[in-house]
């Protein structure tokens, strides 16, 4: 799973149809989760253009650690435009 959106960096790069996935997850105790979401310019690139981290809440009894991670961020304004992919 990844998201496909346009984004624009803080430091005014802007790119259109960015592959952004989740990376170096880590559960930090039993109710929250610490991710990385990797940007890219397309999903053939290797090197990332952008990392940022979050952390969200995580519910042990439901979905993997991933998609709780993809769902969260779908909750952002600045994801509410995305497409997975």
């Amino acid at each position: 799973m990844a998201l496909q959106h346009n984004i624009t960096t803080d430091s005014g790069l802007n790119v259109q149809n960015a592959y952004s996935r989740v990376e170096s997850i880590l559960l930090l105790n039993k109710s929250k989760v610490k991710f990385t979401l990797s940007s890219y310019a397309n999903k053939e690139e290797g090197i990332p253009f952008n990392k940022q981290t979050y952390m969200c809440d995580y519910d042990i009894e439901s979905y993997n650690p991933i998609k709780q991670a993809y769902l969260y961020l779908k909750t952002l304004s600045e994801f509410s435009n995305t497409t997975d992919v």
